[in-house]
């Protein structure tokens, strides 16, 4: 058997065209036929080895020629050499500190955001019909204050660890700034609007209550917008973080998983509590 040597190609390649077929409606088996595999039974990635023209079918070529061997079985899969194992191809690398480090600090305060965006929401559906639907508008109110608190205390750990100059926190960097402006001022406004709804509730004197509901009203109208464009701002990344500590895949990358989603849950018991002795001084409250 007469062949004519070709350039030195990938070996991935040449598998690939080292498939021998006699169908003539098939348009590459012309060109599939004038290569085939020779010099071994492959090598690593990028490795090269020689192709041949045959000028005769793998039929007639000698049993022990190693084209033939090739063609008479299916060629192996190729695998780069860094392919991962049949039992490390679902493992993931984990966070190497107790608390997640950076991530951990997103998905928990992607976590705290998502229970206390639901919670708003209740409460706004409250504000409809404040009148009749007072009580449960300030035991939501008061549930808000423990994961709003959590929040607050999460956001100022990332900011404190990135102005000190943490490595990790340096490299996920700040968020844009915009919403750099309006964080502090949210937390501000987010204050004074828990402690004027618990002061109009609890502890306020009767005559001081038309002032502080007063307060309580421009501020809101001021959180409500700050607190729009801060939604917006961070919706996306809420949304892909926050559900990761519950999903299986996900939730070995980071350590700390479980201790966060128990953090958020003591939060909202917290907050059940804190609602729960709050509730009986709404019932029966007047403004005057």
């Amino acid at each position: 058997m007469s062949v004519a040597r070709g350039p030195r190609v990938p070996w991935p390649a040449a598998i690939a065209a080292a498939r021998w077929s006699t169908d003539p409606r098939d348009p590459a088996a012309a060109l599939r036929n004038h290569y085939v595999l020779t010099g071994g039974s492959g090598g690593p990635a990028g490795s090269l080895v020689r192709v041949v023209a045959p000028s005769s079918p793998p039929e007639a070529w000698p049993r022990d020629h190693y084209a033939s061997r090739q063609l008479s079985r299916p060629a192996p899969r190729p695998f780069p050499s860094h392919a991962p194992s049949a039992a490390g191809r679902h493992a993931r690398p984990r966070s190497t500190r107790r608390g997640g480090g950076v991530e951990g600090n997103s998905r928990l305060t992607s976590g705290l955001a998502l229970a206390i965006f639901v919670l708003l929401f209740l409460e706004g559906v409250t504000i409809l019909s404040v009148q009749r639907l007072l009580t449960a508008h300030v035991v939501i109110g008061a549930i808000l204050i423990p994961p709003v608190a959590a929040k607050i205390g999460s956001t100022t750990w990332r900011m404190v660890r990135y102005y000190t100059g943490s490595r990790e926190y340096r490299r996920k960097g700040p968020p844009r700034p915009l919403l750099r402006l309006l964080g502090p001022v949210l937390v501000i406004l987010t204050v004074v609007l828990l402690a004027s709804g618990v002061g109009l509730v609890v502890g306020a004197p009767v005559s001081w209550r038309p002032s502080l509901f007063a307060l309580h009203r421009a501020v809101f109208v001021a959180w409500f917008g700050v607190m729009v464009l801060h939604v917006l701002g961070h919706l996306l990344e809420t949304a892909r973080v926050a559900p990761r500590d519950w999903f299986p895949y996900t939730r070995r990358q980071v350590r700390g998983a479980s201790t966060r989603q128990w953090f958020v849950g003591a939060t909202l018991v917290a907050g059940l509590v804190v609602g729960a002795a709050l509730a009986p001084f709404a019932a029966g409250w007047r403004l005057v």
